[in-house]
């Protein structure tokens, strides 16, 4: 007989789901991921741009409902998709009213899906655009620490402090240099994982005012639900998580990320 899995926690505070991918979800309608996400109090939902196939569709999803918000960019694995087009289409946009940030962008050297040298070309020229549109940014970094780092101190005095690095498995160096800029950085189902004490090492080192709630679904679901599509009305699973690892009072860990996630994407709220 197989083991029931437990119940998804619903808490009183509401939970500000900062980074998924709405359009790649497969398993259920979106109405039905929407409602239930609801029901486990996740209170605005921004979902994530990577490409230029997908540009157009993330912004059509955050027009779909007043609590789901989008980003625009291109992921460093699309990075030689990048065209003058495609650039003055995120410009166009990254302003919007339903966006919020210009993402997700960065350097992906474990897979190494687009040239190196594109990639850190690309990633310079979305930093860009962040600055110019006053916009945070959503990072993608793997083995790619040093030259991630590197370019981010090109543009230090004037991303104001303002982005994540989402998913979160790099080494402490990065880790460290984001939290002395005053970034944030985005931890999800990986926490939960057997094998990922080197993810938590990080938890414990980052400030809980510097640390953003985050799914990556439809990937990293987090156990107890290993094996199915992630999705949003996870969430509560990762907030126990980053407590426990923490030693911190639940209501703490909910309450200072959601004002964590105020902070990084809706200033003005």
């Amino acid at each position: 007989m197989s083991k029931k899995r437990r119940e998804i926690p619903v808490f009183d505070h509401p939970i500000i789901e900062t980074h998924c991918h709405l359009d790649y979800l497969k398993d259920r309608p979106l109405s039905d991921t929407l409602e239930q996400s609801q029901r486990v109090n996740i209170e605005k939902v921004i979902t994530i741009a990577v490409s230029p196939d997908n540009l157009t569709a993330v912004r059509e999803l955050a027009g779909s409902a007043d609590w789901v918000f989008g980003t625009q960019g291109i992921h460093p694995h699309e990075a030689e998709t990048y065209t003058d087009e495609v650039e003055a289409e995120i410009r166009q946009h990254a302003t919007d009213d339903k966006i919020v940030a210009v993402g997700e962008i960065g350097l992906d050297y474990f897979y190494d899906n687009a040239d190196r040298s594109v990639q850190r070309e690309v990633f310079r020229r979305q930093l860009q655009i962040a600055c110019d549109s006053d916009r945070p940014v959503v990072i993608h970094s793997r083995d790619a620490d040093d030259d991630t780092i590197a370019i981010l101190k090109e543009f230090e005095h004037s991303l104001e402090r303002r982005g994540v690095i989402h998913s979160f498995t790099s080494g402490p160096g990065l880790a460290q240099y984001a939290i002395d800029q005053g970034w944030c950085l985005g931890f999800n189902g990986i926490t939960t994982f057997n094998k990922a004490e080197n993810v938590r090492d990080i938890v414990r080192m980052t400030p809980i005012e510097q640390i953003l709630l985050e799914t990556d679904a439809p990937f990293l679901t987090p156990v107890p639900y290993r094996g199915r599509e992630n999705a949003p009305f996870y969430l509560p699973f990762v907030a126990e998580k980053i407590a426990d690892v923490k030693e911190l009072p639940m209501d703490q860990v909910l309450s200072q990320t959601y004002q964590n996630s105020l902070r990084t994407f809706f200033p003005h709220q």
